[in-house]
């Protein structure tokens, strides 16, 4: 698979992409998925709080920060946008964000709804992708084998997904997360930007 787009006519400035949707969606596989399949964009790390699961690489899956680091680069503006989730912090370094894009290069952010939200907020043009479940069905799934059979947390995350499925107005497109189809969903997402990348008005994003 490949993000070649050498039949658009010109080239066009590169373009923030950011991925976002309910806890247990997807986001993580989809974008390893799309590192597997040499997609090359720029993939911004986020930084949280919150403890390394298993297999999880520091610096690569996330910057893995104590509450007290998180506070400092938070006061010190380095962070493009932050939020509270689930009583950990997340931020997207600001400084990598803006270094990519002055190099010419397509970035791509991983958040959650109120960090798409916020970005969108502070760069308009930035392009928002929905990941959407399946099904309720499916969600649940996945919630349970990532959190385990606690009723109590797994309603409160369902509920949180309902809420964030409502936002999707916020957002310029809309894509199906197939656990099973992972490749169905990135083929998807690199049809976006293709399409992205001939528009008669490209997106412009001022730094």
């Amino acid at each position: 698979m490949s993000n070649d787009r050498s039949s658009c006519p010109s080239p066009v400035s590169p373009l923030l992409i950011v991925i976002s949707g309910p806890s247990g969606v997807g986001k993580d596989a989809t974008l390893a998925r799309m590192k597997e399949a040499g997609l090359s964009f720029h993939y911004v790390v986020t930084a949280t709080t919150r403890p390394r699961r298993p297999g999880e690489r520091d610096g690569v899956d996330y910057h893995f920060l104590s509450q007290d680091e998180f506070d400092r680069r938070k006061s010190e503006r380095q962070f493009l946008e932050w939020a509270r989730v689930y009583d950990n912090y997340y931020g997207v370094p600001k400084g990598e964000v803006m270094e990519a894009l002055i190099s010419g290069q397509d970035v791509i952010v991983k958040v959650d709804v109120q960090g798409a939200n916020t970005i969108k907020g502070i760069l308009p043009e930035a392009l928002l992708i929905f990941l959407m479940p399946p099904s309720t069905e499916e969600l649940v799934n996945r919630l349970k084998q990532r959190h385990g059979q606690l009723v109590a947390g797994l309603n409160s995350r369902l509920d949180k997904a309902q809420e964030e499925i409502e936002t999707l107005p916020l957002f310029d497109y809309v894509v199906t997360s197939y656990k099973d189809r992972l490749d169905r969903t990135i083929a998807e997402i690199n049809a976006i930007l293709t399409a992205e990348k001939c528009r008669v008005r490209p997106r412009l994003i001022r730094l």
